[in-house]
């Protein structure tokens, strides 16, 4: 009966370990769509808002380290959320998930990212957002991608690893339906789609007249998600444009909104719903946030999501 039992906790403990990083058996409120064309249909305009969340490096917060695993499954335990994180390159050339240029706001190490190798920077702790240590390593982006699949979207901003680089990463990892990129430009906007034309991107779209420009591009509105900025704009005229060509629009809070909330500037996020809701009344769809948690059940109609396509409780 014992051996039994230990081997029984040995296959529990081996479950809950991903890349040596403990992770929770909570369900997940998961986001798994099948294929690129399912991706399009998950974040395409359909003529209904389901509003949901984009975690800014992830969802971090107290005891939760940002561009981490862990904290992923954190975020992913208590809303739906795309997930926005940061690939960075070391010296030896692997790609880490990681914000900064420097190692010392996010990490117990000092120095640059770029000087160290990956075996250097495994052997370091990530601090959370009150900067203590935590128990918990950088994780490398293939490690990201990896644990997303059939979990939720991951969003891969630029930092130094070029458009056309993460498109190749991937293509390699064939998850055209689960991640897609930031593009810093129209011109990696087009590079991109000539290499694969089934990656959805997230591009910076903030007027009419650049929804213009883009429309001339030739690439398919149903690659792409239309960032309307981080003071998100007031222009209806903006937003019905995106929505009529299929895509869905993004608004940014992380620097606006969702700053009352981190200074302590409103007790309670319910203080702020009514300006939230302002942006889905002008026709934003997800919202890029640093308050995930706070921030997606609120804006949540469970009604409408429930009925949605790779939308799941599991």
């Amino acid at each position: 009966m014992n051996q039994l039992l230990l081997a029984c906790s040995s296959i529990l403990l081996a479950a809950l370990l991903t890349h040596g990083q403990a992770v929770s058996a909570t369900p997940l409120h998961r986001i798994h769509p099948q294929t690129a064309q399912d991706l399009q249909a998950v974040l395409g305009f359909k003529g209904q808002h389901l509003p949901f969340v984009s975690a800014h490096r992830g969802g971090p917060s107290k005891g939760f380290p940002e561009n981490c695993i862990p904290t992923f499954e954190h975020t992913l335990q208590r809303t739906f959320a795309m997930l926005e994180i940061d690939p960075r390159r070391t010296k030896d050339g692997a790609i880490v998930v990681l914000h900064d240029v420097t190692l010392e706001r996010t990490t117990n190490g000092t120095g640059r990212v770029t000087d160290f190798t990956l075996a250097e920077l495994k052997q370091l702790l990530l601090k959370d957002t009150e900067g203590q240590d935590t128990p918990f390593q950088i994780p490398t982006l293939d490690e990201a991608i990896e644990w997303a699949r059939g979990k939720t979207v991951l969003v891969l901003d630029q930092k130094d690893v070029t458009s056309i680089e993460r498109a190749q990463i991937v293509t390699r990892h064939k998850a055209e339906a689960y991640v897609m990129l930031i593009v810093s430009s129209f011109k990696d906007a087009v590079a991109v789609h000539k290499l694969n034309p089934d990656i959805m991107m997230e591009v910076m779209i903030p007027t009419v007249a650049k929804a213009g420009e883009f429309d001339r591009l030739g690439i398919p509105w149903r690659n792409v998600i239309a960032f309307v900025g981080h003071a998100p704009s007031q222009d209806v005229a903006l937003y019905d444009f995106i929505h009529r060509k299929g895509a869905s629009c993004m608004a940014g809070t992380s620097r606006y909104l969702d700053l009352k909330v981190l200074k302590g500037k409103v007790a309670d996020i319910q203080e702020l719903e009514e300006g939230y809701r302002s942006f889905l009344s002008l026709g934003a769809d997800i919202f890029e946030t640093d308050i995930p948690i706070l921030l997606g059940p609120m804006l949540h109609n469970p009604a409408i999501a429930w009925k949605q396509p790779f939308f799941e409780l599991k």
